[in-house]
């Protein structure tokens, strides 16, 4: 059996190695319903909702009772996007939603009711699902989130080729700001994936009823057309034979079609995976949900981080049925249909998941006296800390008490963060260097800005920035008493914490650490934070989190410091430090946290 820190570092989330394709190019012959005379008259885009499939299979297994609901319906959006801006003013501000309506250079902006919106995560109680058994009884009906930015894709030819929109609706407890929306002539999956808890339904057939709620017709002017779904639920084993219809080729396959990303635990081959280098983030040991294909949020953001778990890659139930009839010998769509598909984001592709490949650094170190020109630069800002737990050393350092919590460092813009290292040769080091742009986007200036090191822990082995963040432990009084060893750090776009803010980035590169921090013989490496996005990392790991072995009990603050040095260059360097609440209690060996909200922010 595995010690707790053998799980602390090996069942941390891989990114997918494949983004599987999801072009929701929907099943020939599903037509949008056309709105009855009270959906025409309300204004902004046509909204629909369609099934992609008549029938679905999917799988409980033994091992792991559930059923992750995903039915494979859409929400399409026709004659303009679905579009919102979601925001708060400040930690003790509700968020407040409006929908955004274009009609050419006209621009409609329409409130939601007010507390309709809670969080960042979507609408909610937007989509109903009624699922009766053989005999016509209702055995499961609930009420799911819907996230717009869900998986997507085109429904029709000659819609716009690439969305606008993000992958994703953050989760992160302390995000900012959020813009949502179904692109026009596009669809979004309805279901909400993660973030959404199996059921329990035993083998069997099935007819799921899946309808967007009354007060989201009204609001929005959706036709009240439900969409029917027959749907059989295969109970499966990890223990099945080898090489039959389960065992270990399933679960590949079952973590190939529902989740794409390795580790999938219970979907996975015997050997685990190594460890990407994403991983040094620290993701909490868990076990990882086998969510569906079609999931909701992309894992662009949220990519094990922090305490919430990557979404799955997205894939329609017509792609998927094709996958999984290849793979047993036969391809009912034949050369045509969707046999042309390909892996990975192209042109009017998305798959909700993709793994953004890593910016390339300059060839050459730069050259030439160093400036720091007035140009737009980052405005590195910190969210307070969250996921806070405590925990003993384990076996790495018995008789430690710890105190962990998950950490995130933000760019408010208006310039995203570009950092280069290059090492010479035989040295262990890279020289860092940060660059300035002009508003066309050309490089006019750079800065010496300390080191990068190469950490060749497992679960790191990647390059870190040193002096990007410092954590501390404050008494009551607001005076360090302990601080986290944690001070370098491989950047990386993993949670979208507020995509209002001016010249914000939608779609970031540098999304995963094992593209973005380079390889132990890199000779030079680029690590960026773009505008609107921010860097998650957990304080899992002894000598990382704060050592409150000896400390007696009482009132704490984490004090989370972005730049503290000042070594990169910003707008702003007074906005740098946050701040959160933390009552230390227990006993040496059980010692115990309670964390007071936050303002309107109720999240440990």
């Amino acid at each position: 059996m595995m010690t707790r820190s053998q799980q602390s570092r090996t069942s941390r989330l891989t990114r997918p190695s494949v983004a599987i394709a999801a072009a929701v190019a929907v099943t020939a012959g599903v037509v949008a319903a056309a709105p009855d005379a009270k959906t025409a008259a309300v204004a902004g885009p046509k909204l629909s909702l369609i099934a992609a499939s008549k029938s679905v299979t999917l799988d409980s297994w033994k091992e792991e009772p559930g059923v992750y609901l995903d039915l494979g319906t859409y929400l399409t959006s026709e004659k303009g996007a679905f579009e919102f801006k979601v925001t708060r003013k400040s930690y003790k501000d509700p968020v407040v939603a409006s929908q955004i309506i274009r009609n050419g250079k006209k621009t409609t902006t329409k409130a939601l009711p007010a507390g309709l919106v809670k969080d960042f995560s979507g609408l909610p109680g937007f989509m109903e699902v009624n699922v009766v058994d053989a005999a016509g009884k209702s055995v499961l009906k609930k009420t799911e989130t819907f996230c717009p930015n869900n998986a997507s894709g085109r429904v029709r030819p000659d819609a716009p080729a690439q969305s606008r929109y993000p992958q994703s609706c953050p989760v992160n407890p302390f995000t900012l700001g959020s813009v949502w929306g179904v692109e026009n002539g596009w669809a979004a999956n309805t279901y909400a994936g993660y973030y959404s808890a199996p059921v329990q339904l035993a083998a069997g057939t099935y007819t799921a009823k899946v309808s967007v709620t009354k007060k989201y017709r009204d609001l929005f002017g959706i036709a009240n057309k439900p969409q029917s779904v027959k749907l059989t639920v295969r109970e499966r084993s990890w223990e099945e034979p080898e090489g039959g219809s389960g065992g270990a080729a399933a679960k590949v396959a079952s973590s190939s079609l529902h989740s794409g990303h390795a580790g999938h635990a219970g979907h996975q081959a015997a050997a685990d995976p190594a460890p990407s280098g994403h991983a040094g983030h620290g993701a909490p040991a868990r076990t990882d949900a086998p969510a569906s294909a079609t999931t909701g949020a992309g894992a662009t953001f949220n990519v094990g981080h922090g305490p919430y778990p990557p979404a799955p890659p997205a894939l329609p139930w017509a792609l998927k049925k094709q996958a999984a009839e290849k793979q047993a010998g036969k391809d009912a769509f034949g050369a045509q249909g969707f046999s042309a598909a390909r892996v990975g984001d192209r042109a009017g592709q998305t798959d909700g998941s993709r793994q953004a490949p890593g910016a390339q650094p300059n060839a050459k170190r730069p050259t030439g006296k160093a400036a720091v020109p007035n140009v737009p630069k980052p405005d590195l800002r910190s969210l307070p800390a969250y996921g806070i737990t405590v925990s003993d050393g384990y076996e790495d350092v018995p008789g430690k008490d710890y105190l962990a919590f998950s950490a995130n460092v933000w760019n408010a813009g208006p310039a995203k963060l570009v950092v280069d290292g290059f090492r010479s040769p035989g040295a262990e080091l890279m020289d860092a260097y940060q660059y300035f742009y002009d508003a066309k986007g050309k490089q006019v200036g750079y800065t010496p800005t300390g080191t990068m090191e190469w950490d060749p822990r497992p679960g790191h082995e990647h390059w870190h920035f040193t002096d990007f963040a410092s954590y501390r432990l404050l008494k009551a009084d607001k005076k360090e008493t302990v601080r986290s060893g944690k001070e370098a750090f491989c950047l990386a776009n993993t949670d979208a914490v507020d995509y209002t803010v001016k010249n914000a980035n939608w779609h970031p590169s540098n999304t995963d650490l094992s593209t973005a921090c380079g390889q132990e013989n890199s000779i030079s490496v680029r690590e960026v934070l773009d505008v609107g996005s921010g860097d998650t990392y957990t304080q899992d790991l002894p000598g990382q989190s704060f050592d409150i072995t000896n400390l007696p009990n009482g009132t704490y603050y984490i004090q989370v410091l972005a730049n503290p040095e000042n070594r990169l260059k910003e707008t702003n360097h007074k906005n740098n430090s946050a701040l959160r609440k933390v009552v230390l209690g227990g006993k040496k060996g059980a010692r115990t946290v309670k964390v007071p909200a936050h303002h309107l922010v109720n999240a440990n």
